[in-house]
């Protein structure tokens, strides 16, 4: 789920285009606000950060596996695709093929671009030490 929601919309789109099957809405995408919340320091008291948009979507395959799908942003088509997927998985007869095709290209671009980042912030880490002095 966390691979497709922050999946871009072109792979989506370029999955999608090889076919995918029927559905039913049982939920239509809609988008709405969502209360973001956080902890000072991790484990400090709870607290509001801010309002995020966020788009949802619940879908039935015509082999009956359901697909839910909630998206950062205001795209309706990327989470009607994120549960297209979501719902192919959850299928025996196309589970292998989706992971395949789908979620482990993303998976592979995703550690690809965690990768470059990190060696972009190592490039500019600082090391920091302490001399000890002698007492005289």
């Amino acid at each position: 789920m966390s691979l497709l929601s922050r999946a871009p919309l072109d792979a989506l789109e370029q999955w999608a285009a090889r076919g995918v099957p029927a559905h039913t809405w049982l939920r239509k995408p809609e988008t709405g606000l969502v209360m973001v919340r956080g902890r000072a320091g991790a484990s400090g008291a709870r607290f509001n950060l801010g309002e995020m948009t966020l788009t949802r979507c619940a879908l039935r395959l015509v082999s009956g596996e359901a697909g839910v799908a909630y998206v950062q942003g205001r795209s309706a088509r990327h989470a009607e695709l994120a549960a297209l997927a979501d719902g192919m998985l959850q299928a025996p007869a196309s589970a292998a093929a989706v992971q395949h095709e789908l979620i482990d290209s993303l998976q592979e671009q995703f550690d690809q671009r965690r990768h470059r980042q990190q060696s972009h912030a190592q490039a500019t880490r600082v090391e920091f030490f302490t001399l000890v002095r002698g007492e005289s």
